[in-house]
């Protein structure tokens, strides 16, 4: 479904949209993993909205669509991570990967959204000295402007 647009109807904004989204099962000691993320471009910015954990079986998925936003030219990245409910080390790994991608202006890159668990782990690896964080999506936006 990438690629696929969405312009806001009787709304009145010339904004366009564009979503896409993937469901990516794997499985991990016995437990099914599901992690999907979806993209979606507000003017010159994208967000990608995680749902799941970030563990090693999912953080491949969630690097692959990052990388390929990048590779698109999306130079504003936002990672929505309010229904991410645990990040390990191989989401750290591609958190920290990124923000190399995304280091030069007017690049932009910042996670918003974050649950206890999730700041917590930020908290205790020294991360939250290293990205922008903002409490919500529109908060990252205006602070973008």
């Amino acid at each position: 479904m990438h690629g696929r647009r969405k312009t806001p109807g009787s709304s009145g904004i010339g904004l366009s949209f564009s979503t896409s989204k993937k469901l990516v099962p794997k499985e991990r000691s016995g437990r099914g993993t599901i992690v999907e993320v979806t993209t979606l471009h507000r003017g010159d910015a994208t967000i990608v909205s995680i749902a799941g954990r970030i563990d090693t079986a999912t953080a491949p998925e969630l690097e692959h669509a990052v990388n390929r936003e990048i590779e698109d030219g999306h130079r504003k990245i936002l990672l929505d991570f309010s229904a991410v409910p645990y990040i390990s080390s191989g989401g750290l790994r591609v958190l920290l990967a990124t923000a190399k991608k995304l280091r030069n202006p007017p690049d932009r890159f910042a996670l918003c959204g974050l649950g206890p668990e999730v700041h917590k782990i930020l908290s205790l690896t020294g991360f939250t000295t290293i990205f922008s964080i903002y409490p919500s999506e529109a908060e990252a936006l205006a602070g973008w402007k």
